[in-house]
């Protein structure tokens, strides 16, 4: 269906050589070719149907990432949000039909500039007028961070605004409104947008604080398949839950640019590893892919990338099945971004390293989307954050994630071995989950868990599979280094063995290297010159050049000599 988007005009366009508004301009441009290209239906949204996910996949996201960012926002919060009304609240169609068109963007206003992920006391209020609501942000604290609402780039906006509903001054608690924020020419009354500042060396977007002061909205602007039903919340933080319901979806989806960018970032570095040749002691250039140093990094990306997308559309699915506890499905995509988005920040700085001066020019892609990553780390929650609350509550046996046997891998028991030795330790402790020491000792070991876990689950997956042994043996590799010492302690692997251990399936990786590249299937996303001589040469010939016909005066260049 989208095969001819890495060779659209929009895509092929070299954005090195924009502005920043021309390349926020782009991105807007991108976005809606992506939703004419796919064309969802609302079902498709609310349903997370194959045609979504194909979408929040394509490999086209990694390479635009203020593109993804619109669209996550766009599409899985605001028109997920939106979706499942649709069926008591016929008069939302218009807006979601206009929303799933591209006419007008959606912005999803949950965070404040004071509360982050204290997002539950938000402090915008939404009070209750005899003809509607009234939206209004009490103090600069209250602000909506960080959403793009400007009306810079000819598009109408309109928000999912998180407020507190007040009636006759009770709260109500936070529920969602709609606000229209902007026209194609300016913001409406009472809404305004401070554009923040660029984010270093990232796919730039316009990035705003919004602020509401006395906005007016109708009754029909509550986000609700009963606009009338006004009641407080029996459990207030249940509810709140409710109203994000995307959210948890949100956390997968927002993962799956970055497992492509681990690809481009393997395959980059392995072509360049195979056409960049240095003189040695001989008279025969060679190819710096000869040497161990270089091979590792490569071989570590493209299994982490081959292992990662094979088990990536597995939990997917799994997340899709209502059958299954909402926790549990939360849970599995806390730990697919965590695992995912930490095997994104150790392979592409390694390998982006390993091509020396050239890796760090964004038009080789790889210092760019290395900054980039590190917005995805809080989007649609911290990773830490998510990892403390999920752990805990495993520990608590609130319920259970299904790991693999301990006895599959020694990745399984790894895992396995984590969550027993905290178990052990929780239970000795004074006070139990409710104390300082839980804090001081069980909540730094909460992200290694999660991984631990993640990392058992996408071997499985590549073992079930049948990923070439290769891969999965350099996977293994890469993970038993996340944990040495207890692979040393409780597998007899010394530090000795885990080295001998890499060497041998670095050795097996390497004359199956170029098909592993291949079959990552990410080349026709791939626009780096650096990949072949062609490449680059092409490049070369694109980039501006300066001359002139000025003549130094004689004295100043003896001077400067």
């Amino acid at each position: 269906m989208a095969n001819h988007l890495p060779h659209h005009p929009l895509f092929t366009t070299r954005v090195e050589f924009l502005s920043t508004d021309d390349r926020v301009s782009l991105s807007y441009q991108r976005a809606k070719l992506l939703m004419q290209t796919y064309n969802l239906s609302a079902s498709d949204v609310q349903l997370c149907s194959p045609k979504y996910w194909s979408m929040m996949t394509d490999p086209i996201m990694s390479l635009d990432t203020a593109m993804f960012t619109m669209l996550a926002a766009h599409v899985g919060l605001t028109i997920g949000t939106l979706s499942r009304h649709l069926h008591k609240r016929p008069d939302l169609r218009p807006l979601v039909n206009s929303l799933l068109r591209f006419d007008t963007v959606g912005i999803y206003l949950l965070t404040e500039r004071g509360h982050g992920l204290d997002a539950f006391n938000i402090e915008t209020t939404a009070t209750k007028t005899p003809d509607g609501f009234i939206i209004n942000t009490p103090r600069e604290e209250a602000c909506k961070f960080m959403p793009a609402s400007t009306p810079s780039f000819g598009i109408p906006k309109v928000a999912l605004v998180m407020a507190r509903l007040m009636i006759d001054g009770e709260d109500r608690g936070p529920r969602f409104f709609i606000v229209p924020v902007c026209n194609e020419r300016e913001m409406y009354e009472g809404v305004e947008s401070i554009r923040l500042g660029p984010r270093p060396g990232t796919s730039p977007l316009d990035f705003s604080i919004t602020r509401f002061n006395q906005v007016h909205v109708p009754f029909t602007a509550l986000v609700s398949s009963n606009m009338y039903d006004h009641s407080a919340p029996v459990s207030p933080l249940e509810a709140w839950w409710d109203e994000v319901w995307r959210i948890p979806l949100g956390t997968l989806a927002v993962t799956a640019p970055w497992i492509s960018s681990i690809k481009a970032a393997a395959f980059i570095a392995g072509r360049y590893s195979m056409h960049r040749s240095l003189l040695g002691k001989g008279t025969n250039p060679v190819p710096i892919i000869s040497f161990r140093t270089q091979q590792w990094p490569i071989a570590h990306a493209t299994a982490v990338a081959h292992v990662m997308s094979n088990w990536f559309p597995m939990v997917a699915k799994q997340c899709a099945e209502k059958s299954l506890d909402h926790r549990v499905r939360h849970g599995l995509a806390v730990i697919v971004k965590t695992t995912a988005c930490r095997h994104f920040q150790r392979c592409v700085p390694e390998v982006a390293e390993r091509c020396g001066a050239q890796g760090t020019f964004e038009h080789n892609y790889m210092a760019r989307i290395e900054n980039d990553g590190k917005g995805v780390i809080i989007a649609e929650g911290d990773v830490l954050t998510l990892c403390i609350r999920l752990f805990s509550e495993l520990l608590l046996q609130r319920y259970k994630i299904p790991l693999p046997d301990p006895n599959e891998s020694l990745l399984a028991r790894h895992a396995a071995s984590i969550f027993e030795e905290n178990i052990g330790l929780l239970s000795n402790l004074r006070g139990g989950h409710r104390s300082e020491s839980f804090n001081s000792l069980i909540l730094p070991q909460a992200e290694l868990a999660v991984e631990a876990m993640g990392h058992a689950l996408a071997y499985s997956a590549g073992l079930k599979s049948g990923l070439p042994k290769p891969i999965l043996d350099v996977y293994e590799c890469a993970v038993i280094r996340r944990d040495p010492a207890w692979y040393s302690e409780n597998a007899g692997l010394t530090r000795i063995l885990q080295r001998i251990r890499e060497d041998e399936a670095i050795t097996s990786t390497l004359p199956h290297l170029e098909t592993f590249l291949d079959s990552l299937g990410i080349e026709d996303y791939v626009s780096a010159p650096i990949v072949s001589d062609e490449a680059w040469k092409d490049y070369y010939e694109a980039m501006p050049v300066f001359t002139g016909n000025a003549i130094p005066a004689i004295d100043q260049v003896q001077a400067m000599l």
